[in-house]
């Protein structure tokens, strides 16, 4: 039926994972308010689970459509191409968002926070270490997602498969280095606006970088197979878009949060 097939474009296949997907947001959605609760954690965990499992159902049939089944044809490629751009606008939305609110208390502190930023007996992170430590990491990961591209584009398999890898790792040292920040901090969530601002901006931002590492550590996978050609590799260009995006989105944080908010 392939073969036969008159126009370059891609009809998808009948497929459970959308609405599954949907049924497992739902699920997480039900789980964070019972667990923000304290009523139960299993529902929660029911949740990420279950998500977790269409994520990598769906990924498999979109790999075996693009690597077997040969429908990735250029205008699928152009197409999949405009959705990561619109995809990563909704995302400058989504941190414009937390970068207003902080903006809008530092900036004008009313007299719920005694008209001062930041607040009473907030003792602030330390600017230039754990943080600048993993803005340094954030960076140095720029260059190697670069380099690991432009090693693909110049069919250079071994430079592509160690740039990939350098960068999944030093993802991971991100979110390690963030967890032992978050441990060792005396901000709270439920403190002030403050930590909440903090958190979610910080916190959102670490998530991010989570499924930047997951989206990349699947492509190291994926060429450790032999998939992706210098004329062919969509599936890896978007992540590293969605990679440059979230060292973006650091930069504004380091610079706004922990050195501005800390002057």
């Amino acid at each position: 039926m392939a073969a036969s097939k008159q126009h370059a474009y891609h009809l998808v296949q009948l497929s459970p994972w959308p609405i599954v997907s949907s049924l497992s947001a739902f699920v997480i959605m039900v789980g964070l308010v019972l667990f923000m609760h304290e009523f139960t954690s299993i529902v929660l965990i029911m949740g990420i689970l279950s998500i977790l499992a269409c994520s990598f159902g769906w990924f498999k049939d979109i790999i075996h459509e693009a690597e077997y089944e040969k429908e990735h044809t250029v205008i699928v490629q152009r197409g999949l191409r405009i959705g990561m751009v619109l995809f990563i606008v909704s995302e400058i939305m989504f941190f414009a968002s937390f970068f207003w609110a902080y903006f809008n208390f530092s900036l004008f502190p009313n007299d719920i926070i005694g008209n001062i930023w930041p607040p009473k007996d907030i003792e602030l992170i330390s600017t230039f270490r754990l943080p600048f430590l993993n803005t340094l990491l954030l960076l140095l990961s720029g260059t190697t997602i670069t380099w690991s591209h432009q090693a693909l584009l110049e069919n250079n398999r071994l430079g592509f498969k160690r740039g990939l890898w350098l960068t999944v790792a030093l993802g991971f040292i991100f979110l390690s280095i963030q967890a032992f920040e978050y441990s060792h901090t005396t901000i709270a969530f439920r403190d002030n606006i403050y930590g909440s601002i903090f958190f979610m901006s910080t916190g959102f931002h670490g998530f991010h970088v989570l499924i930047g590492s997951i989206i990349l550590l699947v492509c190291f996978l994926r060429a450790i197979k032999g998939h992706f050609t210098k004329n062919h590799h969509v599936g890896f260009e978007i992540g590293a878009w969605y990679w440059h995006f979230v060292d973006v989105v650091w930069l504004f944080l380091f610079v706004w949060i922990y050195w501005w908010g800390n002057s």
